[in-house]
């Protein structure tokens, strides 16, 4: 019999960090770039990139919520205008091609703030022929990772790695289609599934704490980077 309930294996998402970036430990020194989907993604991109001695950079991919119960959703928007929609949830939700657009447009409107609050004047990083590690803090329905994923895919990486600490298994299948390589902690198998429930310490990332993970990713490669020996 299945539990109603995950057992919390991770302190928070820094911790969740750390133990991800343990199975990625191969790519370091291999010319990679890592991912972050904010809000969550942020803290456990951060420990991966720095194990990793990686760059560290974002991809900003959102939910569409249903108009009505918007915890919930029907697809997912990428930063370049990707859209990918659960054609099943927005035939038996009975959504209009009105709606769908509406919310959409909405999506991407939020994106583009994110990206100007998050990059500032800073430009996207380089993935061409490079090996692009995107995390999240966990995959639920999967979609906001399929848009992640098939929006990377556009600049022409050489490998896509999804890395997450926790996942579904419908969403975990999904993502397997798109991704070369998907690296995750925990598979659930509770009845329902909440990414929280893996996590002893939870709680909703505000932007102010997602930009402090890209500052404290840039002074710590900063100064690493001041305590490296010069080369002979």
């Amino acid at each position: 019999m299945r539990s109603d309930r995950e057992q919390a294996i991770f302190s928070n998402r820094y911790d969740a960090g750390r133990k991800l970036a343990a199975k990625l430990v191969n790519y370091k020194g291999k010319p990679v770039v890592v991912l972050a989907i904010p809000n969550g993604g942020l803290p456990v991109a951060l420990e991966v990139a720095l194990l990793l001695e990686a760059e560290l950079d974002l991809v900003i991919s959102r939910k569409l919520p249903l108009p009505l119960t918007p915890e919930a959703g029907f697809g997912a928007v990428g930063d370049d205008g990707t859209v990918i929609l659960n054609d099943e949830v927005v035939a038996r939700i009975g959504l209009s091609p009105y709606q769908v657009n509406y919310q959409v447009n909405k999506v991407k409107s939020e994106i583009q703030q994110r990206s100007l609050l998050y990059r500032e004047n800073r430009s996207v990083a380089v993935v061409n022929g490079k090996i692009a590690i995107i995390i999240d803090d966990g995959l639920a329905s999967g979609y906001t990772m399929m848009v992640a994923v098939e929006s990377v895919r556009r600049r022409r990486p050489e490998k896509i790695v999804v890395a997450i600490p926790a996942t579904s298994e419908a969403a975990l299948r999904k993502v397997r289609e798109v991704a070369d390589e998907v690296v995750t902690l925990a598979i659930g198998s509770a009845t329902k599934f909440y990414i929280a429930d893996f996590y002893h310490y939870w709680h909703d990332l505000s932007n102010e704490e997602a930009i402090q993970c890209l500052k404290e990713w840039r002074l710590r490669r900063f100064q690493s980077n001041i305590d490296r020996p010069p080369e002979a």
